[in-house]
């Protein structure tokens, strides 16, 4: 391809001639690029399809802008971009030489390679870039290439991993023109939050259906969504065969947030060998449909041996695709919890989080956060809380997990009641989901 052609191309994408518009800014997950970027090391973006990985980079690029760098010092790739389609290691080499040639950046450029997964050995390109302290690199792709054995072992200790997730109560509050700059915003404007939770526990937060009014748009967005996830990132990514089989486990996790998952149980539901299950949960994995938590327990093996729970990422992805039925309600706002928890793990690797129950399985609770060593708190989530029955059988579990732990206080997220209790001698804290959400 001649040099012009690919200038005229990338000029598309770049900002070298034009203003492009980058989208309402994403203002932590900008701040935490600019502060890994300061490494000097390649930083690898992945997260599910359509989470804005492509408008974030947008975003990088023109806070970088408003810092005083010139435009002429940042490149963008987007290699879904037709004229690029097949690229390799030699397309990638030849598009930078125009660049370098044509736009003549006058300091360290700022490399973004949008899609990256789509070129052939793009990771030699990426660490020669790094070695030779010739650029700045930001990657995106998707989960399964970007965290793959073999990468890791090309690119060990050269690059950091960021995932991005569709958007927080915050942010999506933020996108539907509810501003929650500090702790006093939230009472002040407690009515809309409220009203507008409802929309997201049952829509999600993929921007562009946060954006969308129409109810008949979104479910169409959300289902071609689905559709891309289960055709492109898993089917012809993996090249499966038995594709009907791989489209019943994911259309029985969706129907299931929430819920327990025995590879075992779901071989002789769906008939599959058990390895199957488990090869193809996998995949459904890397592609960030879904994620899984484990039981807590000090052992391992049995940590590795028990029931999983699922979860996906986005209540709107479970809805529109799942099976629906009456009384979704509690398992939809268990569903964001996780999702906010699995936030927090992103910018805290020294966080996890479990499910646990004791050991004779009669008593549980949902969440188990534990940072470093110890466990630090626990949450239970009870969308009613008002039944005398339900409210007995929570707290019993709930207690016996904290005395079992350690804990003075714990959790229990509700619909909408508030305050604090007194339990043989533990504190027990009631908090509305809404507000649970917002907290930083």
């Amino acid at each position: 391809m001649e040099k012009d052609k690919i200038i005229e191309i990338l000029g598309n994408w770049n900002f070298w001639n034009r203003d492009l518009d980058a989208g309402i800014p994403r203002v932590s997950y900008l701040s935490k690029m600019q502060e890994m970027a300061d490494t000097g090391k390649i930083i690898s973006i992945t997260g599910v399809r359509r989470s804005g990985k492509s408008t974030l980079i947008k975003q990088m690029a023109k806070a970088i802008i408003m810092k005083g760098i010139n435009k002429e010092n940042i490149l963008l790739i987007n290699f879904e971009e037709p004229y690029f389609e097949n690229a390799n290691l030699n397309m990638l080499v030849e598009i930078y030489n125009a660049y370098l040639e044509i736009i003549k950046p006058t300091q360290k450029p700022f490399l973004f390679l949008d899609e990256v997964q789509n070129v052939e050995k793009w990771e030699k390109f990426a660490r020669s870039m790094t070695e030779k302290n010739e650029a700045f690199v930001t990657v995106t792709g998707s989960s399964s290439k970007l965290l793959s054995k073999e990468l890791a072992s090309i690119l060990t200790g050269r690059q950091l991993y960021f995932e991005i997730f569709p958007l927080s109560f915050g942010e999506f509050l933020s996108f539907s023109g509810i501003e929650i700059k500090d702790k006093k915003d939230i009472p002040l404007n407690s009515l809309n939050i409220r009203k507008s939770f409802r929309n997201y526990l049952y829509w999600g937060g993929f921007p562009e259906i946060v954006l969308n009014k129409s109810e008949d748009i979104k479910r169409r967005i959300l289902l071609s969504y689905y559709e891309d996830i289960i055709n492109r990132d898993i089917i012809q990514r993996y090249k499966i065969k038995k594709s009907g089989k791989l489209k019943t486990l994911v259309h029985f996790y969706l129907s299931n947030p929430s819920s327990y998952a025995s590879f075992n149980k779901i071989s002789k539901f769906i008939d599959l060998p058990v390895e199957t299950v488990r090869r193809f949960s996998s995949y459904i994995e890397a592609s960030n449909l879904v994620f899984f938590v484990k039981r807590f327990s000090y052992s391992l093996k049995e940590q590795e041996n028990s029931p999983r729970k699922i979860y996906c990422i986005d209540n709107g992805l479970s809805e529109i695709a799942g099976f629906k039925f009456s009384g979704n309600l509690g398992r939809l706002a268990e569903n964001v919890v996780a999702l906010k928890l699995k936030r927090m793990v992103s910018w805290n690797p020294a966080m996890e989080f479990y499910y646990w129950k004791n050991h004779y399985g009669d008593k549980e609770v949902d969440f188990v956060i534990k940072e470093g060593k110890s466990v630090k708190s626990l949450i239970q989530v009870c969308w009613d809380i008002e039944d005398a029955r339900t409210k007995e059988r929570e707290l019993k579990d709930l207690v016996k997990a904290m005395n079992e732990f350690g804990l003075k206080t714990g959790i229990i997220v509700t619909e909408g009641s508030e305050g604090t209790e007194k339990i043989k001698g533990k504190t027990i804290v009631y908090q509305p989901l809404w507000k649970y959400l917002l907290e930083e």
